[in-house]
């Protein structure tokens, strides 16, 4: 789990953005720049993934 998530200061698990392994030149510039950005884990996933950290 440490290799896909991170936990934040203030409790919260960050993700990476998906989409950004291979197939580059069929996507926009726009599509590629904006899948570099992570997000937050839903509170859904958050609940079940706190039990790996």
């Amino acid at each position: 789990m440490a290799k896909r998530f991170k936990k934040t200061g203030t409790g919260k698990i960050k993700r990476q953005g998906a989409g950004r392994g291979h197939l580059f030149t069929g996507k926009s510039r726009k599509q590629k720049r904006r899948r570099k950005a992570g997000g937050l884990v839903s509170a859904a996933d958050e609940k079940r993934l706190a039990t790996h950290f």
